[in-house]
């Protein structure tokens, strides 16, 4: 391990909204669910194949969706417990979450596999469409929305991103990866009527991006290469930006955007022999992409075991699983 990482490990505090923020109030987590229809087991050795074990718990593969989702949501219950959590889904769609704070939220739509990408960018409008409306109607408290994927977990306020950067109307996260700079799994949109109405209007070109040069990569990474287009192709934005590990402000087809690093914002654990190098010890958001989601159930399970004391504990679990491949 390098040194950022030893430091990580002996890392003994780790600082959440439990513990005297109040960043976290008046937040809602946006996120797009479907749940598709089990196929026909194959059968290995007279067992299914689709059945994976976690801990003493054994998934198919509707099950284990389910059982991220609530983990999605268990772990912002336990950072930032006074925000909100807003799933949005076909209409049709009966998801049995029974939460406190947790609401599913229809949207009419093209869930398929093939097309989610597409529809989340979809859903993703019409919800602040909706709250468009709402807010011309409404003249409260401003509630501030963080659409996310459901394989990530919270481990710190997100709320303090509206305090500490009071003129962004949307916030995305990068990287330094020439192609794909930008990653759609996290974007934060300020809950006044002017953020949210740039923050659709921003949306909208980045949909039509996606429909009209990305539909080959719809399914996975289209929605990621059209927000590049969107923000690369402006004229006055410099992609040299994206090489430092600082968050940055650019204005971006009539929005305000704040850039935030992945590395903090949305971290992703290594996975395989040769591809660990360490953890940023500020990390907020950690993202299971892809095969790591047993890492976010096992993660889990062991945050609310009784060897976990706190957030840290489970961070170095992620820590030390660097050289490990998972098979979700």
């Amino acid at each position: 391990m390098g040194p950022a990482s030893i430091k990580a490990v002996n890392k003994t505090h780790f600082s959440t909204s439990s513990n005297n923020s109040n960043f976290g109030n008046h937040i809602a987590f946006v996120t797009v669910f479907a749940t598709y229809k089990p196929t026909v087991d194959r059968l290995v050795n007279g067992k299914s194949s689709d059945l994976l074990t976690v801990g003493n718990t054994s998934y198919s593969k509707v099950e284990r969706s389910m059982a991220i989702l609530n983990v999605f949501i268990n772990f912002i219950q336990v950072t930032m417990p006074q925000s909100n959590i807003i799933i949005l889904t076909e209409p049709s769609s009966v998801l049995p979450v029974h939460r406190n704070r947790v609401t599913i939220y229809p949207i009419q739509g093209e869930y398929s596999r093939d097309k989610l990408m597409l529809q989340r960018i979809r859903s993703y409008i019409a919800f602040l469409e909706a709250k468009l409306e709402e807010r011309s109607e409404w003249q409260g408290q401003v509630d501030h929305y963080i659409f996310t994927d459901s394989d990530i977990a919270v481990v710190d306020d997100l709320g303090q991103i509206f305090h500490d950067y009071p003129n962004f109307h949307l916030a995305l996260t990068f990287r330094n990866n020439k192609e794909q700079p930008l990653n759609s799994g996290f974007i934060a949109v300020r809950g006044t009527p002017d953020g949210i109405l740039r923050a659709k209007v921003f949306l909208q070109e980045v949909l039509k991006i996606y429909s009209t040069k990305y539909m080959k990569a719809s399914r996975m990474l289209g929605d990621q290469l059209a927000l590049a287009w969107v923000v690369k192709s402006h004229p006055s934005f410099n992609a040299k930006q994206f090489t430092r590990q600082q968050a940055f402000l650019a204005d971006i087809a009539g929005a305000s955007v704040l850039f935030l690093p992945c590395l903090r914002y949305n971290w992703t654990p290594p996975e395989g022999a040769g591809q660990f190098h360490g953890m940023p010890l500020d990390v907020k958001v950690v993202h299971f992409k892809g095969s790591r989601k047993r890492l976010m159930l096992e993660s889990w399970n062991f945050l609310s075991s009784s060897s976990a004391s706190d957030i840290s504990d489970m961070l170095c679990l992620i820590l030390k699983s660097g050289r490990t491949k998972y098979d979700f």
